[in-house]
């Protein structure tokens, strides 16, 4: 772009960021909305405004077919967004993209699938991870989420903060999760986070205020499973055990 088009598109783009924030859009929403924005604009080389509806016809034919019909629809929600609340446009090409309804469930690991992926993984935070998340059904960002004040020995339960939908729960808290908890966190003593963030010397990561890496952590867990042979595709933003 031009200088006085990238200025232009930068404060559309942080006009878009700052919307999704007010509207109380979780972190993930955040992302992938944004870089719907930011991937449309590096295509063409121009501010999303601009695009006619044949060009956002072909663009999302294009992604058709190279990408999953879940990340279709997300860069379609981010898009719209955009439209909607920062250009405050109408959506005239909205029954452009309509993705298939298809219904699928996550395949289930069973417990014994669990010890295994737990005894393969060789880092202790990942290791401890996997116990939490699995034996609370949890999502991974709620297990990345928790902090140490979350945690209630006394009446062996977590409070998970702001989960779907925004919404506080408590869940049980069996006495192997929480002596794997305390052990992790023994090692780091982070005064906040259970699941710091783990790059730098200890005296860093004691002093980090964000998470381990979603990304990371999901990459770690899908290197343990093909290292196990389990084929399995459990759906990585929540986990399920039979």
């Amino acid at each position: 772009m031009e200088p006085t088009e990238q200025t232009h598109f930068d404060e559309l783009y942080n006009r878009h960021l700052r919307t999704l924030k007010l509207r109380g859009m979780s972190d993930a929403t955040i992302d992938s909305y944004s870089r719907a924005v930011r991937r449309v604009a590096t295509h063409f080389d121009c501010s999303p405004e601009k695009l006619t509806t044949e060009q956002l016809e072909v663009y999302f034919a294009k992604l058709v077919e190279s990408h999953s019909w879940s990340t279709i629809k997300i860069e379609r929600s981010g898009l719209q967004f955009f439209w909607k609340y920062v250009l405050k446009a109408n959506w005239h090409w909205v029954e452009i993209i309509k993705a298939p309804s298809v219904q699928t469930l996550p395949d289930i690991l069973t417990v014994n699938e669990i010890e295994r992926l737990i005894a393969a993984t060789a880092k202790l935070r990942y290791k401890v991870f996997i116990l939490a998340t699995y034996s609370m059904g949890l999502r991974l960002s709620e297990t990345l989420s928790l902090q140490v004040g979350d945690i209630d020995a006394e009446r062996k339960q977590v409070h998970i903060r702001r989960g779907k939908g925004h919404k506080d729960r408590f869940v049980p808290l069996p006495d192997l999760t929480y002596v794997a908890l305390r052990r992790l966190w023994c090692r780091h003593r982070n005064p906040l986070l259970l699941f710091p963030n783990a790059q730098g010397s200890i005296e860093i990561i004691q002093q980090a205020t964000t998470p381990m890496d979603r990304g990371g952590v999901q990459a770690a867990m899908k290197a343990v499973m093909k290292e196990c042979g389990i084929k399995k595709k459990p759906r990585f933003t929540r986990c399920v055990i039979a």
